[in-house]
């Protein structure tokens, strides 16, 4: 099968997906084999690494979120934060700048109209700390 979609597309899939995952409590394998169709790669790939990550992404949420816990947070707030997230942590070849529009682009679109602020301040508070660390892990080995 022939994949065509853009990586917005493939986010935008892995938000819905995702969005699914946290709703029905089961495994992101579960939910992949159970569609009519399969999903573009990478939306896969997102999905499963936000399912094999959950606790990690969720720890950094609630130690940056201030004033939220993320059961307080809209679902498909923290389904966006997880995904975005996970791609600041996990797919460090992608600009942060991308990652965090991209996100706040589908907050615009799918939440409400506060939410793309609310998702920009915290990603960029993450990004901060995890790509700030990488880069300095990546100079010690140097």
């Amino acid at each position: 099968m022939a994949y065509t979609s853009t990586r917005r597309e493939a986010r935008e899939r892995a938000l819905t997906l995702a969005y699914e995952l946290d709703q029905r409590s089961i495994s992101a394998d579960q939910l992949l084999e159970g569609l009519p169709l399969p999903a573009d790669p990478y939306a896969q790939h997102l999905v499963r690494g936000i399912d094999a990550h959950a606790p990690e992404l969720d720890a950094l949420l609630n130690e940056h979120a201030k004033n939220w816990s993320i059961e307080r947070m809209p679902v498909i707030d923290r389904t966006l934060l997880r995904l975005a997230t996970f791609e600041l942590v996990h797919e460090t070849e992608l600009a942060t700048g991308v990652v965090i529009n991209e996100a706040v682009e589908l907050a615009k679109q799918y939440s409400t109209k506060d939410s793309g602020r609310f998702i920009n301040g915290l990603l960029s508070r993450i990004a901060q700390v995890v790509r700030d660390e990488a880069l300095e892990s990546a100079e010690i080995e140097l």
